[in-house]
């Protein structure tokens, strides 16, 4: 069984934000990643199926599939865990969320489904997409 999971997006304000931040890391370290502190129990159910679900403003807006969970030892001795995620960010249809700590797990029933967006809904900044979601509009 798939699962998934759920996390704040903590300093990119916006998909675009944190696009432009994995670019970069892409650029300059080959991988894109998050380092936690919490090892997840059901790696063998998240690792090459899973996504994370990022949270920015209160609401699920896009995801990332979870390639490896890599546990270390950092310089302090510290367990620490390594997601590494797919390069690609996929909308999802947007769902709102609370502010936790962490990450959570997410079943693949609770989990917002993919948004196919075609032509010029493709280019619509994240928020106005929303609005126009919520309108029912697309």
């Amino acid at each position: 069984m798939t699962v998934h999971l759920v996390k704040l997006c903590v300093g990119p304000q916006s998909v675009d934000e944190l696009a432009e931040r994995q670019k970069f890391r892409w650029r300059t370290e080959k991988e894109i990643y998050h380092v936690t502190r919490m090892i997840p129990k059901r790696a063998e159910e998240i690792v090459g199926q899973g996504s994370i679900y990022w949270i920015m403003k209160g609401v699920i807006q896009v995801r990332q599939r979870i390639l490896e969970i890599e546990p270390f030892r950092d310089q302090d001795g510290i367990r620490r865990c390594k997601l590494l995620f797919d390069r690609k960010l996929v909308p999802v249809r947007p769902q709102p969320r609370r502010a936790f700590q962490g990450w959570r797990y997410l079943s693949t029933e609770d989990a917002p489904e993919d948004l196919d967006l075609q032509g010029s809904e493709a280019e619509f900044p994240p928020k106005l997409r929303a609005e126009l979601i919520e309108l029912c509009l697309i």
